[in-house]
């Protein structure tokens, strides 16, 4: 099983991202995002149910980011706009086999490497 994002970069504030990830070796009903900026906690991004659809994000990105799949690849993406320097942190994607979205890094059974952004202002 594997999980591999991309699409990270530097960009200036006010700018999107897009971040993707292809996940390879089985198939998982909830994969999400998380990020961990530096000396902070990793925190939970946006997570998405591969059966209801049902997307969970977190309050201070809502409006900015959207988290959408594709069942067909198995991937999932992060689109990112309007984006802050505050939002500067290696973002992860996450996958667990459990039906609903979590917003727990402890209960996502799989990682992706990180791919980092970066937010100039």
């Amino acid at each position: 099983v594997q999980l591999q994002a991309f699409g990270g970069g530097l960009v200036q504030a006010g700018g999107s991202l897009r971040l993707s990830c292809a996940a390879s070796g089985r198939t998982f009903l909830v994969m999400g995002w998380f990020r961990q900026a530096p000396g902070k906690d990793r925190e939970f991004v946006a997570g998405v149910s591969r059966t209801t659809g049902n997307t969970v994000h977190l309050d201070s990105v809502k409006g900015r980011f959207t988290i959408s799949r594709d069942n067909t690849k198995n991937a999932v993406y992060l689109q990112m706009n309007s984006l802050k320097p505050e939002d500067t942190a290696v973002y992860y994607c996450a996958a667990r086999t459990s039906l609903w979205v979590s917003q727990r890094g402890d209960e996502y059974e799989y990682w992706g490497q990180g791919t980092e952004v970066t937010v100039s202002s």
